[in-house]
This record gives C-alpha cells, structure tokens and sequence, in this order.
C-alpha cells in the first residue's frame, strides 16, 4: 500500500493548485487524475479573472478578491518551479450591461468609440473593470510542471474506484494500486458528485470559438456582456463563448451552437464577421445549485471536497488553494466558510 499525507482526486487547476499550496507547508502529495492532468475544464476556461463580474453571486466576492489577492505570488510560483512562462493577456473589461439597462457610471459613446471602434452597443451601457485574462492553455503546460518540481506525484489515468474513511487515515483504491493518507480531497470537478455521493453538483456544457482577426484589426480588450465574451490572446486570436447547456458528460460541438456564438459576437463588435474560425471545442463546468463552490469537509474521517466552481475555476484556483490549506492545517479561514458548506443545500431543501 501506497501513502501520502494527502491525496487529492482531481488534476485540474483546483486540485494541482491545492496541491502546491499544502507540498509548500511540507506536505507530502499525491495526485489521482482519472485522465490526464489540466485536461478537462481547465483547458477548455476562457481565462478571465473575473472577480467582479456582476454576474458572479455576492456571496462570491470575498473568495474572488483573496483569489486575485493572492494570483502574482501564485504565477511567479507557478513560472519559478516550471521555468515556463504564464504571461497575463489582457487588463481589462469592457463590460456590458443587460440590454436597456444603464449603469451609474456608464461610458459615454465617445469614450467607448475611442477604445473599441465598431462596438454596436445593442442598447446596452458599458464600464470599465480593472481585471486580467491569461490563457489557461499556458496554466496547462506550467502548472504540472511546477507540481512535479515542487515534488508532488501525479499519478494519470487512475480513477477513484473506492474511498474509505477511517478515524485517522482514508484508504483511496483505483485500478491499479491502494493507497493510504491521513486526508483525502475530492478535486474532481464536474465528476465530484460520483465521488463524494452529491447531487448538488452536474456538468455544465460550454461550447466555444477561436477565431483569428486579419492584421487591419485589433482588439486589447475583454468584451463581455450577460449573454457572451470575446477574450483576445494578444496575437490576433479571440475565443468567443460560451454556451450554458444542462447535456451530462456530452462533449460533442454542434455546428448550430458556434454559428450563433459567432452571430452574437459579430453583432456586438462587427469585425468578427470578418475572422477565420480556428478552433471549436466543448468543455464541462462543476455547477452547483446556487452557483458557489463547495469547500468543506465531506463523509466521514478526513474526507474533504473542493469543486462546484462552475465559469470561476482559473480565477478561483489560488484562493480555494488557501481554503484547503487552512482546513486541513486547522488555521483560521481566510474567508467566511459558511457559503460554501456542503450542507447548505440540504437546510435549502428543508420546507
């Protein structure tokens, strides 16, 4: 048998992230992905640090402002161990509004005009918001990198089959070996709900769209609005999303669902019409009911789960990171925990 002070089920951003913040307090990690690491919803994100979007639930808010308190130290982390690059690509939102409604501090026409020429507002108001975008594709390449030089064990295409939580040890079986730690983390993302036997979280289809402007334009900001998002790469592609869809585990890109992607963005910004499609893919989000994470101990023994980020995953790596930390280490939360409790949904249920 196999042991570890922690194992984490999961090789996304959230459980690789909650990795390297407990192997830097000296504990030793192991990683159990059920496919290969960074390979679902964290390569498939758009990228935004979105933290406040006014989309986001309110109850979000203090996890999103520690997370992006925390992002410099969590990329130079992340580069140093890596020796690979995870450059930030945009600083700022254009965010719209719900059609006919107007924000207090909305831009003038003009002002818009002067940095997004063509935007077709569809009556809608617009405003600035100070937030960065990376590309997660950049995340996916370092972010193993780094966990493995930090001196975390991924272990790939180990699928959790059995957790059985003792008074102070859990035993972790997968095909292929048993393991042994003192706790256990369900980072399995849209798939945590067959580990941790909880309903409240399903997969959340997006489809989405990169496309390549010609060199005669140019765009250096995020474009976002209740419905869509254009998120520049700094190189002249865009990826443009994201459908919402309820379809289990299908993956599949429907040819229908792009289209309208792209009628969408070239209504709103115009030049789209004239880019070439380079790629279209479909990834899955963990949802939960209310749309706020899940951060809490689960089951019996150290078991304990961290998913349910639903479009928030890259931008709430590093604070859920810290969540984790302080859980399992005992030390005072460094946000208001009660959100994000796994019995929540039970005490909703309850007429």
């Amino acid at each position: 048998m196999s042991t570890a002070d922690v194992l984490i089920a999961g090789g996304g951003i959230i459980g690789l992230s909650t990795a390297l913040e407990l192997a830097g307090r000296g504990l030793r990690v192991t990683v159990l992905e059920r496919g290969c690491a960074m390979a679902e919803a964290s390569w498939a994100a758009a990228g935004m640090l979105a933290a406040f979007d006014p989309e986001n639930p309110a109850d979000l808010r203090p996890l999103s402002e520690l997370s992006i308190s925390l992002y410099p130290d969590y990329l130079n982390t992340i580069e140093r161990l890596s020796r690979l690059q995870v450059p930030l690509r945009t600083s700022r939102t254009l965010q719209g509004s719900e059609r006919n409604h107007i924000f207090s501090n909305a831009l003038s026409a003009a002002e818009i005009a002067a940095c997004v020429p063509d935007l077709d507002p569809e009556s809608r108001s617009f405003l600035w918001l100070k937030e960065h975008s990376l590309d997660p594709r950049d995340l996916c390449a370092a972010l193993p990198k780094a966990a493995v030089a930090a001196g975390i064990s991924i272990i790939e295409h180990s699928p959790i089959t059995e957790v059985r939580a003792m008074a102070s040890v859990v035993d972790v079986r997968t095909p292929q070996a048993t393991w042994s730690a003192s706790h256990f983390i369900n980072c399995c993302g849209a798939w945590a709900g067959a580990i941790s036997h909880l309903p409240s979280i399903e997969p959340r289809k997006g489809q989405m769209v990169t496309v390549k402007l010609p060199p005669s334009h140019r765009l250096d900001c995020v474009i976002r609005t209740p419905e869509l998002y254009l998120v520049p790469r700094g190189d002249g592609r865009i990826v443009i999303g994201a459908s919402v869809e309820r379809a289990g585990f299908d993956k599949s890109v429907e040819e229908t669902t792009i289209q309208a992607l792209l009628d969408q963005a070239a209504a709103l910004w115009p030049p789209i019409r004239q880019a070439q499609i380079v790629e279209t893919w479909a990834g899955l989000r963990p949802g939960s009911a209310d749309g706020l994470p899940i951060m809490d101990a689960c089951g019996e023994g150290s078991c304990w789960i961290a998913s349910g980020h639903f479009r928030n995953g890259i931008l709430l790596a590093p604070g859920t990171a810290r969540i984790m930390r302080n859980l399992i280490l005992g030390e005072p939360p460094s946000v208001h925990l009660a959100p994000f409790r796994c019995d929540r949904f039970a005490a909703a249920s309850v007429p």
